[in-house]
């Protein structure tokens, strides 16, 4: 049995491009859209086994246009670029939430590696 806490509040934000996640520890967590999709736990963002992941480019204005339970554990969030397959367990957006930080630069790092310069939100 898992012990991360379980979430007693989720909200979507769309003018702030924002996910709020309260969580029954106390914890709050805002995580923006663009964060949760290049970090979606979809075997297209993360490969089918370790290095296979798929660095995402031009999430920036990405919105979450809807968000589905599954069973008691999970959201299956759908953005508009079309992704729908990412299932986000309770302990996945707790560790987002928890490691933003250093997840999000591990991002900036990649992009800036890659070459590709972030568009800021318009």
């Amino acid at each position: 049995m898992s012990k991360t806490p379980k979430p007693v509040e989720i909200s979507l934000h769309q003018k702030s491009h924002v996910m709020k996640i309260a969580f029954e520890d106390g914890e709050n967590f805002a995580l923006s859209y663009e964060y949760l999709r290049v970090h979606s736990p979809s075997a297209e963002v993360q490969g089918h086994g370790p290095g296979q992941g798929t660095l995402q480019l031009a999430k920036e204005n990405v919105v979450i246009t809807g968000v589905e339970p599954v069973g008691s554990y999970a959201i299956q969030p759908t953005f508009d670029d079309g992704h729908d397959t990412g299932i986000y367990s309770w302990e996945t957006l707790y560790d987002l939430g928890k490691n933003h930080d250093r997840y999000w630069q591990e991002y900036l790092d990649k992009l800036a590696a890659a070459g590709y310069e972030r568009k800021e939100l318009a």
